[in-house]
């Protein structure tokens, strides 16, 4: 037996998106806060795939160029997200060398799948298991503000570590790939419905 979860479409009213209040479907505007009223966002998809693939072409070049370029009496060595873990992990930095693997490739990725996931399963007609769709959509819009320690990271030692001819510290092109990346996966998580989640 199929129960039906009462929804504010179902029973011919609109909710605003921004405070929650529910209104007549005629209603052009939120009476609490001013928002514009619609019933569903109809081209947030399409947004949602532009933002998405515009982040996944910014992320691959942020894994291949370098991330942090480093100058320390006169030898300079260039690093790649990849290549710092790696070179932190030898060098026995286990628990930082962890933190940057999943801020910088595992929840990047993760957000990249989720969406897509999100994405594909709206078009589908049957879309069952609607809370759990949910709050997967909520996980991804969460973790979208922690996916940047990477930026800060390189933004605090290249401000921090600069000693002329000693020792200096720069953010490589990578550096602005991810920072990029990220602002994308992040306006394609908020570009999403999630009311879209909860129609038949």
């Amino acid at each position: 037996m199929t129960v039906r979860i009462p929804t504010a479409r179902g029973a011919g009213l609109v909710a605003c998106t921004r405070c929650g209040r529910v209104h007549e479907p005629q209603t052009p505007r939120c009476t609490r806060c001013g928002s514009a009223l619609q019933s569903r966002d109809t081209r947030s998809l399409q947004r949602v795939w532009a933002w998405w693939a515009a982040g996944l072409i910014a992320y691959i070049p942020a894994n291949i160029y370098p991330m942090l370029l480093t100058s320390a009496l006169g030898s300079s060595t260039q690093s790649t997200i990849l290549g710092g873990v790696v070179e932190l992990w030898a060098h026995g930095d286990l628990p930082i060398a962890i933190i940057v693997f999943v801020a910088s490739v595992v929840i990047p990725v993760g957000k990249f799948l989720a969406i897509a996931f999100l994405a594909l399963k709206l078009r589908g007609p049957h879309k069952p298991d609607r809370h759990g769709r949910h709050r997967l959509y909520e996980v991804v819009e969460f973790i979208g503000r922690w996916s940047m320690i990477d930026v800060f990271v390189v933004a605090i030692l290249a401000s921090l570590v600069q000693f002329s001819l000693v020792a200096t510290v720069n953010p490589g092109l990578a550096a602005i790939c991810f920072a990029l990346s990220v602002a994308f996966t992040m306006q394609a998580a908020l570009s999403f419905d999630p009311r879209i989640i909860w129609d038949d």
